[in-house]
């Protein structure tokens, strides 16, 4: 079995005018390189009238509802992550209890707080409690602030693992952001912590040292 853990769909709702094209072309893709399972999320209206990194209270739960839908069409194929955003915390509780509930499987955190950030840890609690796994957005060294994120690296999302070790993390985008080595040094020890493979660089020897 070959699983996508870290996959995007889009929505009506979204910029994008093509976005049945598109949520047909990964599924289409993913089947011809023999992808089982596209574990997906949906962040909010991809910026149309929230931030892509700061979904908005009332953009989350329409992107959680499409993805839900998505999976109810491809029941074999699609399985979800539910967004949330951090700062807001009710709100973040009450829908991951919603869309856990409804069938979905993992929480995903794009980047709208650091992972050392306090405010996560109510996330993580629930994350605890129902056994789910906590997609998280990285990118693998932080010089400096990227525009419209809080976006952390390997070593801070390490911190929160060390935090609540039994939470299981994905460090999202071993292959983007450039210094993936710095990332799997800080993780070696962290044994909670796992990485998927997604991102637009695709160095020689990533697969191998992450396999190490």
């Amino acid at each position: 079995m070959l699983i996508d853990v870290h996959a995007h769909f889009y929505h009506d709702r979204s910029p994008r005018a093509d976005w049945r094209a598109r949520n047909a072309s990964r599924l289409a893709a993913g089947e011809k390189i023999g992808i089982t399972i596209h574990v997906a999320s949906i962040l909010g209206s991809w910026g149309r009238t929230s931030p892509t990194y700061f979904p908005s209270p009332a953009d989350l739960p329409y992107g959680n509802d499409a993805l839900l839908a998505l999976a109810r069409e491809h029941p074999n194929r699609v399985r979800g992550y539910v967004t949330v955003n951090p700062n807001y915390t009710a709100h973040a509780r009450g829908e991951i209890v919603r869309c856990l509930g409804a069938g979905m499987i993992g929480i995903k955190l794009a980047a709208s707080r650091r992972a050392t950030d306090p405010l996560l840890d109510p996330i993580c609690e629930i994350a605890h409690e129902r056994g789910v796994p906590v997609l998280q957005h990285v990118w693998q060294h932080r010089r400096g602030d990227w525009p419209g994120q809080e976006a952390s690296d390997g070593a801070e999302l390490c911190a929160l693992a060390g935090r609540h070790p039994d939470v299981r993390f994905i460090l999202g985008h071993i292959g983007g952001g450039g210094a993936w080595q710095h990332s799997l040094a800080a993780l070696r020890a962290v044994p909670n912590v796992y990485v998927d493979l997604s991102g637009s660089g695709v160095d020689g020897g990533m697969l191998e040292s992450c396999l190490a």
